[in-house]
């Protein structure tokens, strides 16, 4: 009955789609982060849609939905009235990887709204300063020369940092054993007393403890040098191009809002991802802005799905 009444919304606001993207916002917009506010995800989403607001007129509410890795809350968009009032600023997680870990309740490419990309967060590799690895490669031949020695934690099974490490450990053709921790701050405080010796996380989770030398940074694993650490060469610099890993963040909506209001979200985000105060706050972040087509976007999501889920593949990964 539920979903026969969306259909039925969406009919009437296909009808009424033209008017109604003119109309644009006309009242409050409530965007959906699927994490705990502080993190991320509600950092990224709340500079930017804090800018909409100021543009548009209309306030743009933040609702923090956490749980399931960010299933939670996208699922609570995916089946929201598709009237472009209810999105989300939602992770590579809840939109592609969890479908290589899990039984979904929602299917990113029919439930969903793709809009953009709305920013890429290089995850970046660090090593307590007692590992005696300077670079990645130093770092690959110390854990060749100490098969199963070194551990590397992550913020949970199946999450990116997870998956980086994989990542390099099948890349590289070394053994290193993965510790998970519920949460990236018990993670990082356990590489941090030299417990564990090494991590991959978002840039902004660790530049604090790069900057206070307490951690040393040995790579970025996007495809150019992240803006808050510009001498940091990036895992192809550093000889490894197949270890590519970054976070990202992308703007949805429920399945079915009519092409010209998708599109005047489009323009309206796109338009607050263009200040200057909000670039600089991104770069601050180690974040870069996207702002992607909805087809580059889709196009985008079928290529780390395919990169992700031959991870999951290889390591055999599970969720907790």
């Amino acid at each position: 009955m539920r979903l026969r009444s969306l259909a039925i919304i969406g009919l009437c606001l296909a009808a009424a789609a033209p008017a109604l993207a003119q109309d644009y916002p006309n009242r409050p917009i409530r965007v959906v982060v699927p994490f705990p506010a502080g993190g991320p995800n509600d950092i990224i989403a709340r500079v930017v849609s804090k800018a909409v607001s100021e543009s548009t007129g209309q306030p743009v509410v933040i609702d923090n939905r956490a749980g399931a890795g960010g299933v939670v809350g996208t699922e609570h968009v995916a089946k929201s009235p598709p009237d472009g009032y209810t999105l989300a600023v939602t992770s590579a997680g809840a939109l592609v990887i969890n479908r290589s870990l899990q039984q979904m309740p929602y299917d990113t490419f029919k439930d969903l709204t793709l809009i953009t990309q709305v920013a890429a967060v290089p995850e970046l590799l660090v090593v307590h300063p007692s590992v005696p690895a300077k670079t990645l490669a130093e770092l690959v031949a110390l854990a060749k020369s100490q098969p199963g020695k070194l551990n590397f934690a992550s913020t949970g099974n199946g999450g990116m940092p997870h998956l980086a490490g994989e990542m390099l450990k099948f890349s590289a053709g070394i053994d290193i054993v993965h510790i998970p921790y519920r949460g990236a701050a018990p993670a990082v405080t356990d590489v941090v007393g030299g417990q564990v010796q090494m991590m991959f996380a978002d840039v902004p989770v660790l530049l604090p403890q790069v900057q206070a030398g307490k951690l040393r940074a040995l790579v970025v694993g996007s495809a150019a040098r992240a803006a808050a650490l510009p001498d940091l060469p990036t895992t192809a610099e550093a000889g490894f191009p197949q270890v590519r890993a970054d976070n990202w963040y992308g703007l949805v909506g429920p399945g079915g809002i009519p092409s010209p209001v998708a599109a005047k979200i489009l323009a309206e985000f796109r338009k607050a991802m263009a200040q200057k105060e909000v670039i600089d706050s991104m770069k601050s972040q180690g974040a870069a802005l996207v702002g992607s087509s909805p087809e580059e976007f889709t196009a985008f999501l079928k290529a780390e799905e395919a990169k992700w889920s031959q991870v999951v593949k290889v390591s055999g990964a599970k969720l907790d």
